[in-house]
Formats: C-alpha cells, sequence, structure tokens
C-alpha cells in the first residue's frame, strides 16, 4: 500500500508541475501514468518538437521542457507507477483507494487527473498482420530520429505531426513517401508549403488519395501496398510509421461516476477545477469548461488553483498563507534548500 496526500493521474507537464506546487505546500504526490516514462505526450509522441508558447522560453524542445520539469520536482520526491493504469477507485472514511491494472494501491486525500487526452493510445490502422510488425517496421511514435538516417520511410497521415515529421525526416532518410487518405491535409499552412516545395524539388513523394492494403515482409517490414485511386501500388519501405492521432479511452473515469462530455471531464473552473465527486480535480488538457484553452500553460495554471484547494481538504481547520518563493524559497522534502540572497543593509550615519 502506497500512502501519500495526492495521487496524480498523468505524468505529463500539468501532472509534474502538480508536484511542485503541492510541494510548495507540504504535499506528497504519487503519480499514475500508463506510459513507461514521465513526460506524457512530449516524452512519447513530439519529443523533438519546439513548443514556442511557454513563458520565458522563446523555445524550448518538448522532451527539454520535460527534463526542466523534472529537475524542478526533484526536491519534492515524488513516486511513480510507471506503465500502469488507474482502474478501481473506492473510498474508505476520508481516503480514496486506488487500484491499478498491476495491482498496485494508492491511498490518498486527494485525486488530481491531470492525464491530458486520458489513457490515450494511437490511433492504429486496421490491417491484418499489424501486430507482427510493430516494433519491426512499424512505430507509431518518434523519439530518435537519427534512427531514420539513409533509411526508406512512409509516412501515413495528414495532420500537424505527419507533416511535420515529413519535413524533418526528408532531410535524413534516403527516401521518405507520405501518405493519406484525402487530397486536404489538415496542418499548418507553412508545412503545406514547405511539403510542396520539396515535392516540387523531387525531395520527397506524396501519394494521395491512397488507402494501405496490406503489410508485407519475413521477420521485418519490406514493403506495403496501397490503393491509389483505382491502382494497386508496392512501396518498398523500411519503417512505416502511422500518425493518425491519440485514441482517448474515458471509460475508467466514466465508471468512477465522474461527468464525461465529449471526451473530457467537466469541472468548475470558477473555483478550483473540482470535478463532480468531491475530492477529486481534473486539470490539464482532459478538463473542459466554458473558455477551456488546451495549453500547456493554463494546465500549469490550473495545477496551482487547485493545490491550495486540495490543500483546505487534506488540512482541514487548518490555514494556509500563500508564499512567494522569491522571498521564502523552496524547502525540499529531501532536505535541500533553496532560498534568495539576503542582503545586509547597513544603516546611514
Amino acid at each position: 500500500m502506497i500512502e501519500t496526500d495526492i495521487v496524480v493521474i498523468g505524468a505529463g507537464p500539468t501532472g509534474l508541475f502538480t508536484v511542485f506546487e503541492a510541494g510548495l505546500l507540504g504535499m506528497r504526490c504519487h503519480l499514475i501514468d500508463s506510459l513507461t516514462k514521465p513526460g506524457g505526450q512530449c516524452s512519447e509522441i513530439y519529443p523533438n518538437k519546439p513548443i514556442y508558447d511557454i513563458p520565458a522560453y522563446p523555445e524550448i524542445l518538448a522532451g527539454e521542457l520535460v527534463e526542466k520539469l523534472l529537475e524542478q520536482i526533484k526536491p519534492f520526491n515524488p513516486s511513480y507507477s510507471l506503465g500502469e493504469t488507474a482502474e478501481k477507485l473506492s473510498k474508505n472514511a476520508d481516503k480514496f483507494l486506488i487500484t491499478t491494472d498491476k495491482k498496485t494501491k494508492i491511498s490518498a486525500k486527494v485525486i488530481a487527473i491531470a492525464g491530458g487526452l486520458g489513457n490515450f493510445e494511437p490511433r492504429k490502422p486496421k490491417l491484418d498482420n499489424l501486430e507482427k510488425f510493430e516494433n519491426n517496421g512499424i512505430q507509431y511514435s518518434i523519439i530518435d530520429p537519427n534512427k531514420f538516417t539513409n533509411k526508406k520511410v512512409v509516412i501515413a497521415g495528414g495532420g500537424d505531426s505527419a507533416l511535420d515529421w515529413t519535413l524533418v525526416l526528408s532531410k535524413i532518410a534516403k527516401k521518405v513517401t507520405l501518405i493519406h487518405r484525402r487530397n486536404q491535409f489538415r496542418g499548418a499552412v507553412d508545412s503545406v508549403n514547405k511539403i510542396q516545395k520539396l515535392k516540387d524539388k523531387n525531395k520527397l513523394d506524396i501519394l494521395t488519395p491512397t488507402v494501405i492494403q496490406s503489410l508485407n515482409g519475413k521477420q521485418k517490414l519490406e514493403s506495403i501496398d496501397i490503393k491509389l485511386e483505382d491502382k494497386i501500388l508496392n512501396i518498398e519501405t523500411d519503417y512505416l510509421i502511422p500518425l493518425y492521432g491519440l485514441v482517448p479511452k474515458m471509460d475508467i473515469f466514466k465508471s468512477w461516476g465522474l461527468d464525461v462530455e465529449k471526451n473530457a471531464i467537466k469541472v468548475n473552473n470558477a473555483l478550483d477545477y473540482k470535478t463532480n465527486k468531491e475530492g477529486i480535480f481534473a486539470i490539464g488538457d482532459i478538463n473542459t469548461y466554458p473558455g477551456k484553452l488546451k495549453l500547456i500553460l493554463s494546465g500549469f495554471h490550473e495545477a496551482a488553483i487547485m493545490c491550495h484547494s486540495a490543500y483546505k481538504l487534506i488540512n482541514p481547520g487548518k490555514k494556509n498563507v500563500l508564499k512567494y518563493t522569491t522571498v521564502s524559497g523552496i524547502s525540499g522534502f529531501d532536505g535541500s534548500k533553496k532560498e534568495p540572497k539576503k542582503t545586509e543593509i547597513n544603516s546611514f550615519k
């Protein structure tokens, strides 16, 4: 049994920053995430993509942002259940008990759901022998682009992720082919224009509208068959990267009795991002309310507000006085102390 103050479901940027805000108030956190490492989509899907709207960072890679968040929360010694999914929820007296799919049990007074898109998985193409080639030529995310140096790559998809990675891999891969089931792409206009220029220079192939028919190879992927209009074409490739987006799974939260609307959890943003269940909050991209902006910086704000409300539930009757880190510094659970240097001012004579 793991006992903590706040169970944070989701170890993406919002979940990680929750650890920091809770730590400032003396509350400990345990994080649960279905992925095997912290960072959420920033680590798993686009670690090398730049983010431009984080305050004080004109540009920062998603993976680098995660590294800095992990450094920031290190003094507060969070514990993790990675590669696990929260499943069962019960409540005894004033504490919740969460049981994961691997039978780990965590007890806490407060639950903060910061699951981004929820317990998500890549949307996969429906092909007979798909599992055979997963991790043997088929990948749903790109962690290290250098892996594709001098390789033949087919990218399937029509959104920003497919376009962005086509641009990146076109610089290092032996050959890149972008396929999409429609003639139109949903990505940024600038990305579409850049890809059109590369196509005009014969630096990549674009085949639309296409549908993947079959996967071919003995042990590893060797080629794919696609239907292009009325023709079946065979494309030799080392890798197929389907970037069809993510499929959110909200069934677990529905079974807990939470109010779910269009794959998001409804909260009261007028106060503290509380759900319809006392003691359970939802913050970051997983929640919805009038005026919601699905931005990382919005999740950071919501985490701070939520933690101050959680403090009252965990410490009933105890008054919390807001302290500024510029004055009080940071006292870690590991005994570390960060504080501003104090300057002595001599009295005038």
